[in-house]
């Protein structure tokens, strides 16, 4: 998909799509809230892209130059991310990044680290979340010290859009049960049961791509 933030943008603009196309067939609450699904959906995205762009603050050390940084996959239940291990001024931190296909053959390089953008070997990574001093919970899969043979090829396939949004919607198994709870408390027919199926199976997908999910 070109661009490494692409991929969360495009799904942000999809879940705003889909609970403005539900609108028109709710009653005043049930717009009201979708207003409200929408308004957090768009404020949230703001707030991760701008961390991604460096206009919000990542918590990387800018004095932390050639820094020494390399790339390990997350494992926890259902999340699966991309996180660079910097090592650097004595100390090690964790940082998550939205994914790129270039991640999956770097092996430990030299990292520029300044307050506001990261580059590793040439290559611009994109914060997803703020740095952290301990290392993330859940299995931790290190890059191979040699890219394999065949590292580009599966690269490419892991960021085809198809494969990253049937990944993300895994966690949607759970729309329904949400939707269920939402008529329970609101009450409403089987056409706002569908609704908030859809929406809930929406925002799961969205809320995993715009965290920073690795498919490889």
């Amino acid at each position: 998909m070109g661009h490494p933030l692409a991929y969360p943008v495009i799904v942000t603009i999809g879940a705003l799509a889909i609970c403005l196309a539900w609108a028109p067939f709710g009653d005043s609450e049930q717009v009201a809230m979708l207003g409200a699904v929408g308004v957090c959906v768009l404020g949230y995205s703001v707030f991760r892209l701008g961390m991604a762009w460096g206009y919000v603050p990542a918590g990387v050390p800018a004095f932390e130059a050639d820094a020494v940084v390399r790339r390990v996959r997350q494992q926890h239940r259902l999340v699966s991310r991309s996180w660079l291990e910097i090592s650097g001024d004595g100390r090690t931190r964790w940082l998550p990044v939205y994914f790129d296909p270039a991640l999956m053959t770097l092996t430990s390089a030299r990292g520029e680290i300044s307050g506001r953008a990261i580059e590793v070997e040439g290559e611009r990574v994109y914060p997803a979340g703020r740095v952290r001093d301990s290392e993330p919970i859940g299995r931790l899969i290190d890059n191979p010290t040699r890219p394999a043979a065949d590292a580009a090829e599966l690269a490419t396939r892991a960021a085809g859009s198809g494969r990253r949004l049937l990944l993300d919607a895994q966690s949607a198994i759970a729309a329904p049960f949400a939707a269920l709870l939402w008529i329970y408390i609101a009450g409403g027919s089987a056409l706002t049961f569908a609704a908030a199926t859809v929406v809930a199976a929406v925002l799961a997908t969205w809320l995993a791509a715009i965290r920073g999910s690795d498919p490889s």
